[in-house]
C-alpha cells in the first residue's frame, strides 16, 4: 500500500446549512466525523485545512491535526494548495481530498484512490466513479457525470446527461457518476493556483475542468465500494443522523 496524507479543507460559512462542520453528529461535531473516517484508512497524517478558530478548536480537542490556512480561498483545492506548502510536502507525496461534509466516506476508497495516484506516475490527479442508478441521476444537473478513454483517463466531466444517446434513451450501464473525491500529487496541488482560468469549469461550475483545460491528467476508475451521499442541507444532516444511530444503536440503560 502506497504512503498518502489526508487533508480535509473545512469552513464554517455554508449557504444551506449554516455552520455545518460544526453540527452535532452522533455527540461529535460532523468534521470531526470525517477525520475520525479518514483516520481509519492508513494515511500517513489526516489534517483538517481550515482557517476557523472554532473548527481549528473542535478538531484538536477531538485529537486531530489542523491546517491553518487562509480565510479567502475560492475553492477547496485552493485551500488544499496552501496547506501542502505549510505542511512542507514534498513534490511526489500523494495527497487525498477528503470534504469536509463527507462523514460515512469509505476508507477503502480513499485508500484506492491513493493506490491509483501511486501506479499511474503520469497523472497529476486521481478520481472515482460509480455506475448511474438511472436515467434521473443522468438527467440531473446537481448529479456530475464523466467520460474517460480505455486507458482509464478522465475525458470531461458534466452536469449534462453524457454521453448523450444519439437516437434518444439513455446510456444504461456506459452512465458513470463522478464521486467528488480526489488524490493529487502535492507537486501539482502547488501549481494549482498558477493553472489558468477556464471558461468550461466557470460554466460547469467544476474546478477539475480547470486541470483537464491545462493539461493535466486525471485517471479515474470505479470506487471498490459505493460512496454514501454527504451532508448539503438540514434533510441531508437528519438522513445522516439517522444513519448514525443505526450504526451506532445505543446501549440499553441497565434496569
Amino acid at each position: 500500500m502506497s504512503e498518502f496524507h489526508v487533508l480535509i479543507p473545512s469552513r464554517l460559512e455554508s449557504t444551506r446549512l449554516p455552520r455545518k462542520a460544526l453540527a452535532d453528529l452522533g455527540g461529535k461535531p460532523l468534521v470531526v466525523r470525517v477525520a475520525e473516517r479518514a483516520s481509519r484508512s492508513g494515511a500517513a497524517s489526516v489534517h483538517v485545512a481550515t482557517d476557523n478558530d472554532e473548527i481549528a478548536e473542535a478538531v484538536e480537542a477531538a485529537g486531530f491535526a489542523v491546517a491553518r490556512t487562509a480565510a479567502d480561498h475560492d475553492s477547496g483545492t485552493a485551500r488544499l494548495a496552501e496547506a501542502v506548502e505549510r505542511l512542507r510536502l514534498g513534490q511526489d507525496a500523494i495527497v487525498v481530498n477528503v470534504q469536509g461534509d463527507e462523514p460515512a466516506v469509505p476508507p477503502a476508497c480513499i485508500r484506492q484512490l491513493a493506490d491509483l495516484l501511486q501506479e499511474r506516475t503520469d497523472a497529476e490527479m486521481a478520481t472515482l466513479w460509480t455506475p448511474l442508478a438511472g436515467p434521473a441521476e443522468w438527467r440531473d444537473p446537481n448529479i456530475v457525470k464523466l467520460v474517460a478513454d480505455a486507458g482509464g483517463n478522465a475525458l470531461y466531466f458534466s452536469r449534462a446527461p453524457i454521453p448523450a444517446v444519439r437516437d434518444g434513451g439513455d446510456p444504461g450501464p456506459r452512465g458513470r457518476r463522478h464521486v467528488g473525491l480526489y488524490a493529487y500529487r502535492a507537486g501539482a496541488l502547488k501549481r494549482w493556483n498558477t493553472l489558468p482560468a477556464s471558461p468550461l469549469a466557470e460554466l460547469e461550475s467544476l474546478e477539475q475542468l480547470r486541470a483537464l483545460a491545462a493539461g493535466w491528467r486525471i485517471v479515474v476508475a470505479e470506487g471498490v465500494e459505493a460512496m454514501p451521499p454527504g451532508v448539503d442541507t438540514p434533510e441531508d444532516l437528519d438522513a445522516m443522523r439517522a444513519r448514525f444511530r443505526r450504526d451506532r444503536p445505543e446501549r440499553k440503560r441497565p434496569s
